[in-house]
């Protein structure tokens, strides 16, 4: 009973929705109408007389301009390309296994089978139409694969939306799980074969991608005339659709949700739990660990693989969590692909762009790295760069050890020249630094520091606003708008025509860091530093927790509290009793980038 009650919502406001279209389509052809039947007046000596003669001049004239501007509309309309979902396309040959999956939950539902099946690099799963022409021809559907279709040879079914799965599922889930996960998802291409849902929807997104169109920049003046009117007519459209499509798209998921009760209903709720976890998971292995290789320029290759190992760390070390390790030994859900490395890279490098704008290929400075070289071609190399940055930044201010202090007799860039430089001292300052004031923006987050610590943090964000303005100019001439692609014949690739990459990144993972968080950084980095070159310690990865420092091959703790002391109280002392423990020492030159 819900999946009709959900469908007859569904279709009644996709009835609403063509009404609106009708509407506006009758509204276009009001003035010519109004012009034929004064002109046909004329022809036959009916309507004849100067105020007959005035109202032809003035009708026809406006008839022919509504004309034209709703020609003109309409073709925006329908010759502009809807926003498509970045996603890595997966061939059936390159997962014969998923796709049987998925026909199977499809005919169990009694739905057509989704056209094609594309992996993105998130935690959501959804059905998303690519039939318009702009994305090239719909594939051929095969009878005896989309259930349901002899059931009415009369009447021609609009082609099946594309499945977009998220890639960690596959390789977090197990096979059942992942079924259990996608039956809501794959239920809804029955109320997606309905025509009138179908035409409705391509309108709504007509009617979007018109507005995006019209919002365009770099164009010139006549152009941008004429669109603002397609624009203005396109907004009014969807204002007066985007309620009854709305409503339209819950009746949708009603009646799938619905329908998708009868399949594994038991098991949605176990795999509704690793949803949330696989998010968790996902979200912890992106901004602590890939984002760091991101910014060296080195994207890990098997972000996905990384998703099982930073959510089986997780099972380990939360109580909440240990029953989710059993099933690990259950079969997972990309044993379904044939080539689950080869779609994992794909995804990964898919991810670093949309997640941090990056070049759609391989270069001098864009390069893969592998989970097993992490450490030492992602932290090592991270925290020398930032060490050097910093002492690169002390000698632009012109810091020169304290005389009398640990580092006043020692060459070569060291650890006790950046904690003379930010212990408190305030008697006087026994150097003289050139300090460069901090930017608007970052006075309020300085404000909790030294005058030592506030100077440093504002030459750190300047040097390193250089530096990625360097970068971006060189990514923007190095990358070229086709690379996104794997070459032919590969069984993944993700294609550049079904969405705008000239704005990277669409999904920035975190806000740019201020000053203070600099600061904290690079000091943490210089510690790191001093302390493998000094106290046989070594880089390492933490799955949750990103690069870490490894001391007799465990990992440290309690460092960051004791950055944070100096950088806000200029108190060097638990730093440096922290330093005393683990037997680095600071006075000792250290080997940077």
């Amino acid at each position: 009973m819900g999946v009709e009650v959900g469908a007859q919502v569904a279709r009644a406001r996709a009835l609403v929705v063509l009404r609106i279209r009708s509407r506006a389509l009758a509204v276009a052809l009001l003035p010519a109408a109004v012009a034929v039947i004064l002109l046909a007046g004329a022809a036959t000596s009916r309507l004849v007389g100067p105020g007959w003669d005035a109202a032809r001049w003035v009708v026809t004239p406006l008839a022919a301009l509504v004309l034209i501007a709703a020609a003109g509309v309409a073709l925006v309309i329908a010759r502009a390309r809807p926003a498509m979902s970045p996603t890595v396309a997966i061939a059936e040959e390159a997962a014969p296994d998923l796709y049987r999956m998925v026909r199977d939950l499809a005919d169990r539902l009694e739905v057509p089978a989704p056209s094609a099946i594309a992996l993105t690099p998130d935690c959501d799963s959804w059905l998303e139409d690519r039939t318009h022409r702009a994305h090239g021809p719909p594939p051929a559907a095969k009878r005896d694969e989309i259930a349901g279709a002899g059931r009415h040879p009369h009447r021609r079914h609009p082609v099946a939306p594309v499945l977009v799965i998220g890639s960690p599922f596959l390789w977090w889930m197990r096979v059942g799980e992942l079924r259990a996960v996608l039956a809501p998802v794959v239920a809804g291409t029955g109320p997606s074969s309905h025509p009138d849902i179908a035409a409705a929807r391509r309108f709504v997104r007509g009617l979007d991608a018109a507005v995006a169109v019209a919002s365009a920049p770099h164009r010139g003046p006549v152009s941008r005339g004429a669109l603002a009117g397609v624009g203005w007519a396109a907004r009014l459209l969807l204002r007066g659709c985007r309620l009854h499509a709305g409503e339209m798209e819950r009746g949708v998921a009603a009646a799938a949700a619905e329908r998708a009760q009868a399949v594994d209903y038991g098991l949605r709720i176990v795999a509704q739990e690793q949803v949330g976890l696989a998010y968790a998971g996902w979200d912890r292995l992106l901004t602590r660990v890939a984002l760091p290789a991101w910014r060296m320029g080195r994207w890990p290759s098997r972000l996905d693989a990384g998703v099982v190992a930073a959510l089986t760390e997780l099972s380990r070390r939360d109580r909440l969590a240990e029953g989710f390790a059993s099933r690990l030994g259950e079969r997972p859900a990309c044993d379904l692909l044939e080539e689950p490395g080869t779609i994992d890279e794909a995804a990964s490098l898919l991810a670093a762009r949309l997640f941090h704008g990056v070049p759609a290929g391989p270069g001098p400075d864009w390069s893969p790295v592998g989970w097993s070289e992490y450490p030492e071609e992602v932290v090592d190399r991270k925290w020398r760069i930032d060490a050097a940055r910093l002492h690169r930044v002390l000698d632009a201010m012109g810091v020169r050890p304290a005389p009398g202090g640990a580092a006043s007799d020692t060459g070569g860039p060291t650890l006790s020249r950046v904690l003379d430089h930010l212990t408190d001292r305030t008697d006087q300052v026994p150097f003289p630094v050139r300090s460069p004031e901090p930017p608007p923006d970052d006075e309020e987050d300085l404000s909790g520091t030294t005058p030592h610590s506030a100077a440093l943090a504002a030459g750190l964000t300047a040097e390193l606003a250089r530096e990625e303005a360097a970068a971006t100019t060189g990514r923007s001439t190095a990358s070229a708008p086709s690379a996104t692609s794997s070459p032919a014949g590969s069984p993944a690739h993700s294609d550049p025509a079904l969405w705008d990459d000239r704005d990277l990144p669409l999904f920035p993972l975190q806000p740019p860091r201020t000053a203070r968080e600099l600061l904290a950084d690079h000091l943490t980095a210089m510690v790191c530093c001093a302390a493998m070159d000094t106290a046989d310690a070594t880089p390492g990865l933490d799955w949750l927790d990103g690069p870490t420092l490894l001391h007799n091959g465990e990992r440290t703790a309690d460092l960051a509290p004791k950055v944070l002391t100096l950088i806000e109280e200029g108190d060097p002392t638990p730093l440096r009793a922290w330093l005393a423990e683990l037997g680095i020492r600071p006075e000792k030159p250290v080997r940077l980038a």
